[in-house]
């Protein structure tokens, strides 16, 4: 298999085609934006810890019955994936209150939630990625109920598995994003990355940020949270 055209190339990921149709081979950047892009900069080595870790959760949760498009990793950066007909939805689900949560609901950062809420970004960079309800995704047209009902059945489950994991490494998963596709027969399948970049952790004993919102919010000590958290994820 050989690296073709480039296909697309998002903040933090370039996509590109390769000479077998139904597999694309997804490039990590080492580049880091917030706030809708409006910040930008550089994470050392992020793409190297984004790609291993990516790896990582899509193999766990395979082996707990989740498929993804991810099909192996080929270097510190690349990673082969099946081509999917991709969503545009930014699945977030949340275990504690953090982020744009505290906004909009005010409510204090780190109150845990009685219940895991998932919810629905339409992922369109000019309209600053809304959030939507089924309703509104249905009058769009983006996804159907019954793909809908399988994505969220996915959300929870991965957020069960991942959470059961982490908690052995004394990490809390505060929340996460996630991406999906439609494979070529119409199944709904889980797709872009698992990473620093779209979860949050948070150390269980100190509430230690280890994710981009040291970026995000100017705290320092990024690069080093992303190695920690890699290396206790992965050991």
């Amino acid at each position: 298999m050989n690296k073709t055209n480039q296909l697309y190339e998002g903040k933090a990921k370039i996509v590109y085609e390769t000479d077998e149709p139904d597999k694309l081979i997804v490039y990590f950047k080492d580049d880091a934006t917030a706030g809708n892009g409006e910040k930008r900069g550089i994470i050392a080595e992020k793409g190297i810890i984004n790609n291993r870790m990516s790896e990582f959760f899509f193999k766990l949760l395979k082996t707990n019955g989740i498929n993804s498009h991810f099909i192996e990793s080929i270097n510190d950066r690349e990673m082969v994936v099946r081509r999917l007909k991709m969503i545009p939805l930014e699945v977030i689900v949340r275990n504690v209150v953090a982020g744009s949560l505290v906004k909009r609901m005010g409510w204090d950062e780190g109150t845990p939630l009685k219940t895991p809420v998932l919810e629905y970004d339409y992922k369109n960079d000019k309209l600053g990625d809304p959030l939507l309800n089924r309703y509104h995704i249905m009058a769009l047209d983006i996804a159907r109920v019954y793909e809908l009902d399988e994505i969220e059945h996915i959300a929870f489950s991965a957020n069960q598995i991942m959470m059961s994991l982490l908690k052995s490494k004394n990490i809390m998963l505060i929340d996460f994003k996630l991406e999906f596709g439609l494979d070529d027969k119409g199944k709904v399948v889980l797709a872009d990355e698992i990473s620093p970049d779209n979860c949050r952790f948070w150390d269980m004993t100190t509430n230690e940020k280890l994710d981009k919102d040291r970026f995000r919010y100017d705290m320092g000590g990024v690069e080093e949270a992303y190695k920690e958290i890699l290396t206790r994820v992965t050991a």
